[in-house]
Parts: C-alpha cells; sequence; structure tokens
C-alpha cells in the first residue's frame, strides 16, 4: 500500500477548519503533530478558533478547539476558493 498523500501546502488551515481530516478522507491524509500544533496556534492567533481546557476520557487535560464566527466564515470562504482552484486544475488534467 502506498504511503498516505502529503498535504498540499496551504490546504492545512482549511483541513484542521473542517475537522476530522484522517477520518474524513479515509485514512488518505495524515497531519502528523509537528505540524498540527503549530497550525492549531496560528488559527488561534488569526481567531478563527478557539480553545478551552478540560478532561479527556482517560482522565487527562485535554485543549478542545472549536470554530469561531469568524472561523466559520473563513471557512465557507476558503472552500469556494478550494472549489474553484480544484475545478481548475481537473479542466487542465481533463484536456492533458
Amino acid at each position: 500500500m502506498s504511503k498516505p498523500t502529503d498535504l498540499v501546502q496551504g490546504t492545512l488551515d482549511l483541513l484542521i477548519l473542517a475537522r476530522r481530516i484522517r477520518q474524513v478522507s479515509r485514512n488518505v491524509l495524515q497531519v502528523n503533530q509537528g505540524a498540527l500544533y503549530p497550525a492549531l496556534h496560528r488559527l488561534e492567533q488569526q481567531g478563527w478558533i478557539k480553545a478551552v481546557w478540560g478532561e479527556s476520557e482517560n482522565n487527562r487535560r485535554a485543549k478542545y478547539y472549536s470554530l469561531t464566527k469568524d472561523g466559520k466564515k473563513y471557512l465557507k470562504q476558503e472552500q469556494a476558493n478550494w472549489d474553484r482552484l480544484s475545478a481548475a486544475i481537473g479542466l487542465v488534467l481533463k484536456n492533458a
């Protein structure tokens, strides 16, 4: 079986905002911790997500993230941009 696809540069923030990357992509897209935590910090600084501390299922302290109103607006905008870009790439490849 081949290695999971690396994320296209610049799409990580969008995918984090869209949540459940690995599960929804059926294990095709995976994000390592070295990329995930800096991206979460960046998204929080931008005001697109907020974090609260809580307790995990195994009684450990854990940070839980959720989208802010601005984050939802940004996600919608970026989804539209991605749809346009992926459609254009599809056209180019279809006519190759």
